[in-house]
């Protein structure tokens, strides 16, 4: 029996430096971000927008059902800091933090969330990192532990 999927999952990803360091540079962050592409693109998915500061990322992505939430996120942060490390990108061994934001979006949305995620030099003039995930949270009605949000840097 040949069994069809009808799905359309709108995801958008937060993630961050290893304790919100600043080590995404302005120097090769557009390289990142097309490495990052290719990671998302290359698992079936669809890059709807990506965009990036210094300690952390945003991506917003068609998911196709193929693959979990969890298994696009270990590539995305796997592949991407041994690619970094690789090209010898920050002066010493670059990590990302511990885990990572998901929130899902209807069609209705989308051009909301990609204007949101390309402005992001311009959103982070006005909010921090932490209160800007903190919000996504809130809004979303995410029970969250202090501890458990993203380090501050040490």
């Amino acid at each position: 029996m040949n069994v069809k999927y009808f799905t359309q999952l709108y995801i958008h990803f937060v993630f961050a430096v290893k304790f919100r360091a600043a080590q995404l540079n302005n120097d090769w962050d557009d390289r990142l971000r097309l490495y990052i592409t290719a990671i998302i693109q290359n698992n079936g998915h669809k890059m709807l927008a990506i965009n990036n500061m210094q300690d952390h990322v945003h991506l917003f992505i068609g998911l196709n059902t193929t693959q979990s939430v969890s298994d696009i996120m270990r590539l995305v942060k796997g592949d991407s800091s041994e690619w970094i490390n690789k090209e010898k990108l920050t002066p010493g061994k670059f990590q990302w933090q511990d885990g990572y934001g998901a929130f899902s979006y209807s069609k209705s949305q989308i051009d909301k969330v990609v204007k949101y995620i390309n402005n992001q030099q311009e959103h982070h003039k006005k909010f921090n990192f932490l209160d800007e995930y903190r919000q996504l949270l809130t809004s979303f009605d995410i029970e969250f532990n202090e501890q458990y949000i993203f380090k501050v840097p040490e």
